[in-house]
């Protein structure tokens, strides 16, 4: 069911979906695919990217437990989508989501909602791409995916770093020079081995590195 999400306070979409599960770095759709189903997180993560020319990879968004993804304006999917981790989601034939919406005004209403935040989102990743220092744009990351996460105190992230440069637009090493200047600079601290678990222990100051915040 569409009933975890709830733009802003609206009534959540309540239509019975399908569940399927992919493993790590399987392809739940591609670039140029139809874009007949519409996708919600269920357990795990996913990302949206594309392959530029020179084999470069750029990653649009990531998509967390609770959001929904695909919803597209044309007939094509404009990016691949892949799931970070061992992932399930729920999908939706999009006529049928559109049916709905003809028929309910809450729904109408909730499918604006998405396509206006995914707008947002997409204007926010170019600016962040465009006007900000390395620094900059990882703090803006890790604000992001704070304000996102839903465990308190403690962001786990399941991207790995690699993902996150391509989210940024910045080399590997650059990201871990960034991370370990935070980290220096006493604003978090890192759990386990991996690192994908961050403590941050001055929102503040990090979130003065975010010139946009």
């Amino acid at each position: 069911m569409f009933g975890e999400y709830d733009p802003k306070g609206g009534a959540p979409i309540r239509i019975n979906l399908n569940e399927f599960s992919y493993k790590k770095g399987a392809e739940i759709f591609g670039e140029k695919e139809p874009a007949d189903y519409v996708y919600q997180v269920a357990a795990g993560a996913v990302r949206s990217y594309k392959l530029l020319s020179d084999g470069r990879r750029q990653i649009g968004a990531f998509h967390l437990v609770g959001d929904i993804f695909g919803l597209e304006i044309g007939t094509e999917h404009r990016f691949t989508a892949e799931a970070i981790v061992d992932t399930t989601v729920r999908l939706l034939k999009r006529r049928s989501l559109e049916l709905v919406a003809e028929s309910d005004a809450k729904v109408a209403h909730n499918l604006l909602s998405m396509t206006t935040s995914n707008l947002r989102h997409a204007e926010d990743h170019m600016l962040l791409l465009g006007r900000k220092t390395s620094l900059e744009r990882v703090a803006a990351f890790l604000i992001e995916m704070d304000r996102r996460s839903t465990a308190a105190g403690i962001l786990a992230l399941p991207m790995c770093r690699r993902d996150i440069a391509d989210y940024l637009g910045l080399t590997l090493e650059t990201v871990s020079r960034a991370l370990s200047r935070l980290h220096d600079l006493g604003i978090l601290n890192f759990i386990g081995n991996n690192q994908r678990q961050i403590v941050l222990r001055d929102r503040d100051k990090l979130a003065s590195y975010d010139l946009q915040h």
